[in-house]
């Protein structure tokens, strides 16, 4: 088991590295932002970032790789929804204080400080995007492939850190794995409705068809 457990910051790196393209496609391609949040993104790539600082002081060199990733990916798909939709003020606010957060943590109590406010950033972090995903009535942007990327890095980190006893990684993959069902329920159901809608239509205009 321990040899099989090795290689799962190898498989999180695997599913991490690309998670954010499908969304990304999914919002230049169809413009379509519904159920999709700009705090979650924002944060995600602040919050990777600080990954970044907490996976280089525990020389976890594997993990920095969908951190890094999903640092520089998230921020891209904050920027195109801010310019979408606009910014929010006060979630640019929260972010920037997280931010601070996060560095005064770093700068306060090394490694683990800034691993304990990091497992909090990532429940903050998720929050928003369920929040929105379930708030809108019809999420049809929240783009599967993304959180069912999502959703496998989430639970290699979440194995890893009961391997390695690690209480942070296992809390970010556990909330993680939460997070991911939810976010794939809700866009299972949008895409339902969207089949649903479609159906209809074609049906009434099928009837409305001069004979």
């Amino acid at each position: 088991m321990s040899g099989a457990a090795d290689w799962l910051p190898i498989a999180a790196a695997v599913f991490g590295v690309p998670q954010f393209l499908p969304q990304l496609a999914r919002v230049l391609r169809a413009g379509d932002t519904a159920g999709v949040s700009w705090s979650w993104a924002a944060l995600t790539s602040v919050g990777n970032a600080g990954w970044i600082i907490y996976f280089t002081l525990s020389e976890f060199w594997t993990a920095l790789v969908p951190a890094v990733s999903a640092t520089v990916l998230a921020g891209a798909l904050a920027l195109l929804l801010g310019r979408r939709n606009g910014v929010p003020r006060r979630p640019a606010a929260i972010v920037a204080a997280w931010t601070a957060l996060i560095l005064l943590a770093w700068a306060a109590t090394g490694r683990a400080g800034i691993g304990a406010v990091l497992t909090t950033s990532f429940v903050l972090q998720v929050a928003p995007s369920v929040w929105t995903a379930y708030r809108t009535p019809r999420p049809t942007g929240i783009s599967r492939g993304t959180w069912l990327l999502i959703l496998g890095e989430l639970l290699c980190f979440g194995l890893y850190g009961l391997h390695q006893g690690d209480p942070r990684l296992i809390a970010l993959g556990w909330t993680g794995v939460a997070a991911g069902l939810l976010m794939l329920g809700r866009a299972q159901y949008a895409a339902a409705a969207s089949a649903r809608l479609r159906r209809r239509r074609f049906h009434r205009g099928e009837a409305s068809a001069p004979q």
